[in-house]
């Protein structure tokens, strides 16, 4: 197969053959798909040069109109970066230049086109390390330099404003953990699985054997399957058709069994599948993240009440039952715990009262100690042993970016194991203690819209981030307001606006709102005119800020005690989050910070919406009877709660107000899910819901007028015909990886 030219391009210590359609590095192939592998085979012929969007379209797609165009070349150069070790935030191959297109920055040695090149590119930025995968078995990784950062221009429009983003991104931004971290002298990396969608959570047989893993693209709460495979050649084998939502993976100590976590509402509990395949038998009512201390003794978190959860241990009849640690928050949920090898101690991985993951926790077995942070200081997924107990591995977010790092115990420094534009999710020790396997991968996210023309992607430069506040419709879904981060996983997280009217000129058009002002959750007033948004403190509380949406003067801080999730609610007020004592509540004030009340005396565990007439306010909160929580509507004004749904979920409003969405079936690998839309009566009148809510997989008949909407995370519109959706592109794969 022939990419495009007709000789062999060298840069780095990578080649291009354009003949045989390969890509080397070190004359070994590297592996990436043909289309990925002609994007890059068109910016090396004309290395230092701009080459434009529109201009890959045509070279690569052809002339005819193709929707996923945007999504298409997103993923190409993602892919291209992976395949050369390339970083987007430091790059030393592929320069984005937003609104322009792609420029190759390397020099280049070579033939292409018939034509003797040695050409020397105009810029050159140096790559952060970075992990590779290759086709043909483990690479060797060595330690890159560290250089100044590429200078960029400064605007000098609205001063004041620049001012104003550098001191809120310095408040907002994750600082850089200043331990000290040591870069391995050498790593090699050995591919595991092959899929091409995404294998993660990782567990191992006691005897290193088998590795069992979720194959989807989520670690936590996944609707996706369990998997288990023979190391290191077996072909993987599906175990599971569960719907419900699961996490936690762990080998029984005889290897025959593996234990997983699903929510079960208003439980949780623990199954058992066979490894030789057989229907899930239900091993321990509330119980989560269960390992094994011995063939009888269990390791497991239970809740005591609402989503307060704690780590205890006991056998699976709860006799020689303790409690070991729950955290000082009643949101506070510490979902996974790991013995240490000797059964003296456990590490923790918890949520804290944001419902955000915490810094691991190092707890004691015996109660002869305090339980006290380690690890790295940042938001920490998963964690593990060395076999003979004098290491621990985690996976943690550091400066914006999830990898592998590793803390001599008891009182090492943290040292960061993997670096890079890939990022790790997963920590399984293996035996010999000198290897661990990980799910290792990338992922890119669009924003879609749907509407009576179909399907189409909306252009989006970076990262949509979604998970605390969703995009949102202005009024008449004129104009879509997002979360965005546009270069490294640790820059600014922007409030951006897109053009989405259709059969407007501009439609597609985006710009930041207030370029270079991080954010944590924001909220768009009815009329257009204000923003109320939240940011971060690097250790401090969160602030919150309203500020008018033509920049005419300045953010004004109306709130720096914690306040989290800004709402604007009825009469101008502004509605938020607020931690009071070991309790969430939902709170108001003036929009000049004054006037500091509840809403409502019980407390709840998070904001999640508010309805576009500010009448209801969407909410996690406890059950009368302290279990739960479960989704529920508040009245703005104060009142009892509606409950929405039986289970976990989020609805959502239409944008008219007229409908309330409801997710029913949650999305999995290879389905979007479901929704309901439900009808509502005029001033947003809730209907009568059933007693417990929605069911899991209702039907529409479950209320009248409903309609099935065929995703279950979306943004609606003014009706169901009309919603946009987040769609993230996500592709891991389990790698061993051996420590030096």
């Amino acid at each position: 197969m022939s990419v495009g030219g007709h000789g062999r391009i060298r840069f780095g210590d990578c080649e291009l053959d354009s003949q045989a359609g390969k890509l080397l590095r070190d004359g070994r192939p590297v592996k990436i798909q043909p289309q990925p592998l002609r994007v890059l085979s068109v910016l090396l012929e004309r290395p230092g040069e701009i080459v434009s969007r529109e201009e890959l379209r045509t070279r690569i797609w052809g002339e005819a109109t193709f929707v996923e165009f945007d999504q298409g070349l997103n993923y190409c150069i993602r892919q291209i970066r992976l395949a050369l070790l390339d970083d987007a935030s430091k790059p030393r191959y592929i320069e984005t230049l937003p609104k322009q297109g792609y420029r190759f920055i390397a020099p280049v040695d070579g033939t292409a086109n018939g034509t003797e090149r040695d050409v020397a590119a105009e810029r050159t930025t140096p790559a952060g390390e970075a992990a590779a995968t290759e086709a043909t078995g483990p690479l060797e990784r060595q330690p890159g330099e560290t250089e100044p950062e590429e200078r960029r221009p400064v605007p000098t429009r609205h001063t004041w404003w620049i001012a104003a983003g550098i001191v809120v991104l310095s408040m907002g931004s994750v600082a850089v953990y200043n331990s000290i971290s040591v870069h391995p002298a050498r790593i090699n990396y050995t591919q595991l699985t092959d899929f091409t969608d995404s294998a993660t959570a990782p567990a191992l047989s006691p005897d290193g054997r088998m590795v069992a893993f979720i194959r989807g693209s989520n670690y936590f709460m996944s609707a996706d399957q369990v998997y288990v495979k023979m190391l290191p050649d077996g072909e993987p084998r599906r175990l599971t058709d569960d719907p419900r939502l699961k996490y936690g993976l762990a080998f029984s100590p005889d290897g025959t069994q593996i234990a997983y976590t699903v929510l079960e509402f208003p439980n949780w509990k623990t199954y058992t599948v066979p490894v030789l395949g057989g229907d899930p038998q239900l091993l321990l009512n509330n119980a989560a993240g269960l390992t094994w201390l011995d063939p009888r003794q269990l390791l497991f978190s239970q809740t005591r009440s609402g989503m307060h959860m704690g780590i205890v241990t006991g056998t699976a009849t709860r006799e020689n039952f303790r409690e070991l640690y729950f955290p000082p928050h009643e949101r506070g949920m510490a979902h996974y715990s790991y013995a240490s090898p000797d059964r003296k101690n456990a590490l923790v991985v918890e949520m804290n009262e944001t419902g955000g993951w915490a810094p691991c926790r190092l707890i004691s077995l015996d109660g002869r100690s305090q339980a006290r942070p380690i690890g790295p200081q940042g938001p920490c997924i998963s964690t593990g042993w060395s076999p003979d107990g004098s290491w621990m591995y985690f996976t943690a977010a550091v400066d914006g970016k999830r990898h592998l790092w590793r803390q001599r115990f008891p009182n090492g420094q943290p040292e960061q194991i993997t670096f890079g534009p890939m990022e790790e999710e997963g920590v399984a020790v293996e035996r010999d203690g000198r290897s661990v396997i990980t799910s290792m991968g990338a992922q890119e996210s669009a924003i879609w819209i749907h509407d009576s023309t179909g399907e189409r992607s909306l252009s989006s430069e970076g990262e949509i981030v979604a998970d605390i506040s969703p995009p949102s419709f202005s009024a008449e879904d004129k104009v879509l307001y997002y979360l965005l981060r546009r270069e490294s996983a640790g820059s600014a997280t922007e409030l951006w606006r897109m053009v989405v009217e259709t059969g407007n000129a501009e439609s597609g058009k985006s710009e930041a709102v207030f370029p270079g002002i991080s954010m944590l959750a924001y909220d768009v007033s009815p009329d257009g005119k204000q923003v109320v948004y939240s940011t971060a403190v690097p250790g401090g509380k969160s602030q919150l800020w309203l500020a008018p949406m033509d920049r005419s003067s300045p953010p004004k801080r109306i709130g720096d005690s914690g306040e989290l999730s800004p709402h604007f609610g009825p009469r101008g007020q502004i509605l938020f989050q607020m931690t009071e004592g070991s309790f969430n509540y939902l709170e108001h004030m003036n929009p000049d910070g004054s006037g500091r009340a509840k809403v409502v005396s019980y407390p709840i565990s998070n904001i999640q919406s508010i309805s576009p007439g500010r009448r209801w306010v969407m909410v996690m909160a406890p059950l009368s009877d302290g279990s739960g929580p479960a989704p529920m509507a508040i009245p703005a004004d104060g009142g009892p709660p509606r409950r929405i749904c039986e289970s976990f979920g989020t609805p959502v409003w239409a944008s008219s107000g007229k409908f309330l969405f409801v997710p029913v079936e949650f999305p999995t690998r290879d389905h979007p899910g479901r929704s309901l839309a439900i009808p509502v009566g005029p001033g947003e009148a809730l209907p009568e819901f059933p007693p417990q809510g929605i069911p899991p997989r209702a039907q529409a008949s479950v209320m009248p007028g409903s309609q099935s909407v065929p995703r279950a995370d979306l943004v609606p519109g003014k009706d169901p015909s009309h919603y946009v959706y987040v769609n993230t592109t996500m592709h891991r794969n389990l790698y061993r990886i051996t420590l030096p």
